[in-house]
């Protein structure tokens, strides 16, 4: 049965296409992953063998049109050489930041147990903790990212030339006026309709690089 937000596409075709890209996809094994629907939700179940490669299965499933939300309930299990200790995984993901240069990872704290990194410590802007996120995400052995970075900008922002801004971004990211965005101290709040996984994304990354938006809320839906 599909919903108004997948109206033309049933969960059939749906989980046919993620099937697809996840075939389709050359850093992931397909044959790992399963894939089923319902009513536009997607969930992936299964196990991989990096954090990276979880990522990119949830992505190539929120890039397929009609979907409107992805379960994921992919367990990454780490193969391979097993002399990766917690150890040697700090030392290459501290290594990681501090090759970005756009982390200040002189500001960041990490502990590694089992292979989970839990990341602290602050930043001025929100776009700093996501990148480094995402740094971490990439390296072999790393199961998953607790990221409890704070966003402590230099200054407050004023609402009003914040939002402007935020939406004069959006205009010309993703070119549509159906998100709103409201602005409460530091904190930008969007709301409205999409069209793609990706806009909704590109929306969070613009609101998030908005200097002294300390968090986000991505309220935005995805339809047709």
């Amino acid at each position: 049965m599909a919903t108004t937000a997948s109206v033309y596409r049933t969960d059939d075709q749906i989980q046919r296409d993620v099937l697809d890209e996840l075939a389709w996809d050359a850093q992931l094994r397909a044959t790992d992953i399963g894939v089923s629907v319902r009513d536009g939700v997607v969930t992936l179940t299964g196990q991989v063998d990096s954090a990276a490669r979880k990522w990119a299965a949830v992505r190539g499933a929120q890039r397929m049109r009609g979907v409107r939300a992805v379960a994921d309930d992919i367990e990454v299990i780490p193969v391979g050489p097993v002399d990766i200790t917690d150890g040697a995984l700090a030392i290459a993901v501290s290594r990681a930041l501090e090759w970005n240069s756009f982390v200040p990872a002189q500001q960041l704290d990490l502990t590694v147990a089992n292979g989970w990194v839990m990341l602290r410590g602050e930043v001025e802007f929100g776009w700093q903790r996501r990148t480094a996120e995402r740094e971490l995400r990439r390296i072999r052995g790393v199961r998953g990212v607790t990221n409890l970075v704070e966003v402590r900008p230099p200054a407050r922002p004023d609402p009003d030339r914040t939002r402007r801004a935020v939406q004069r971004a959006l205009l010309r990211g993703i070119g549509t006026e159906r998100v709103t965005v409201e602005v409460h101290g530091d904190t930008v709040t969007l709301t409205g309709m999409v069209r793609s996984w990706w806009e909704r994304d590109q929306a969070d990354r613009v609101a998030w690089s908005a200097e002294g938006v300390c968090g986000v809320r991505n309220e935005l839906l995805v339809g047709g």
